[in-house]
């Protein structure tokens, strides 16, 4: 999503390849992001809203290859594990942890989640109930309650709220090597639920909510937690190589089993395990890359720059291609997408696409950023505090934020 999380790690606590790959500010990461947010984007706007659209050639080739950017919210999921659980580890000991984590959180998170909040219910664009549940971060339960969730991109945030308000009491009690222990048990029982929910005929939800996606944020965790138990470059290289295969092995022996949909038990238990192992080494793939000679070939300054924006972007793109659809309606009817007319589509991304982008960049760094500068200032009284009740524990300032 989530941009949705702060992207420092307090290093001095680190030593050999963990530090050296663990940094207070790693720039590949907003590349992941960018491949993230953009995949998610193609795909709501391409297949998801014209799949069913009568196109062929190029055209519908396109349209296929846009299918599985829904993985993009999978590697958010992995992404935000890694880096929030790096944040606690690295704060663990900090005398006003929940508080420095809460409040840093909620300047990043709450301003412009509830702008879009009130832009749907302005522009009658979701159901005020629907609203209503998202606003307490429970979008992605609305199904329980007969609720329709009128605004896709919103219930993934809502598992990420669940993640941020259970994991820290987790880590604040816990070593690295624990917390390692609880996020691989968390990797066991989540296919294990979902399996148990596929048998008991239970199908709706095994991608949606937070006890059956968990198993995506607890591969970030345990990749974060095994990261600060300061092993070896050659050790974490070794790791990655097992991170790839593993997946990848267990993707072809059972693919005649059903592993690759989620319509069969193999695969609706483990096929978003298998997923989130993959982006796990991918983002391990990332770091070595990125703290070697060759770090120009994951610092794209395309992909970076969506990944500046990604979360205003998560967070508008639907919106955006939904007014393109209302005005059109009224004025130019003509211009709506239809089948066999695939330059309207490109059309509408083109414009709609483009005014997400525009709106998300502007309201990073106009609005956004006014609230992510509040962060050293609404908890400076608790740094110098804490400097004055333990003064041989100097306060580590994060050098970057989200």
């Amino acid at each position: 999503m989530n941009n949705l999380v702060a992207q420092h790690s307090e290093t001095g606590k680190l030593s050999g390849a963990s530090a050296t790959i663990l940094r207070p500010y790693m720039p590949e990461l907003d590349t992941i992001r960018g491949i993230a947010v953009l995949g998610v984007l193609f795909l709501h706007f391409f297949f998801w809203q014209y799949g069913k659209l009568s196109f062929s050639g190029p055209a519908r080739a396109f349209l296929n290859l846009t299918q599985p950017g829904g993985l993009g919210v999978n590697l958010f999921f992995v992404l935000s594990g890694f880096l929030i659980t790096g944040i606690l580890l690295d704060s663990k000991d900090h005398p006003h942890f929940y508080r420095r984590f809460y409040t840093r959180r909620a300047l990043r998170i709450l301003p412009a989640y509830y702008t879009i909040l009130i832009l749907l219910l302005l522009l009658r664009s979701s159901s005020v109930v629907f609203v209503g549940m998202s606003f307490i971060y429970l979008s992605n339960l609305t199904p329980l309650f007969g609720v329709t969730c009128d605004y896709g991109p919103l219930w993934s945030l809502a598992v990420e709220e669940h993640f941020y308000i259970l994991w820290p009491t987790v880590v604040r009690r816990l070593n690295a090597h624990a917390v390692a222990w609880v996020a691989g048990s968390i990797m066991v029982v989540v296919p294990i639920l979902r399996v148990i929910s596929f048998f008991a005929g239970w199908r709706r939800g095994l991608d949606w909510y937070t006890w059956f996606v968990a198993d995506g944020l607890a591969a970030g965790c345990l990749l974060a937690a095994v990261l600060r138990c300061n092993i070896s470059r050659m050790k974490a290289n070794r790791l990655c190589s097992f991170l790839f295969f593993s997946p990848t092995l267990a993707a072809v022996i059972g693919q005649p089993y059903g592993i690759l949909t989620r319509t069969r038990p193999l695969g609706a238990a483990l096929q978003l395990t298998i997923i989130s192992t993959f982006f796990a080494a991918f983002i391990l793939f990332v770091l070595i890359v990125g703290t070697s000679s060759a770090k120009r070939y994951v610092n794209s300054a395309m992909l970076r720059f969506f990944g500046y924006i990604s979360y205003g972007l998560y967070l508008d793109h639907l919106l955006a291609f939904r007014m393109y659809d209302r005005i059109c309606r009224i004025y130019c009817p003509q211009l709506i997408p239809s089948s066999n007319h695939f330059v309207l589509v490109v059309l509408k991304f083109v414009v709609a696409g483009g005014g997400a982008v525009a709106a998300a960049y502007i309201s990073r760094r106009f609005y956004e950023e006014r609230f992510l500068r509040l962060k050293d200032s609404v908890l400076q009284p608790a740094a110098e505090a804490a400097t004055l009740q333990e003064p041989s524990a100097p306060i580590v300032t994060p050098s970057a934020v989200a």
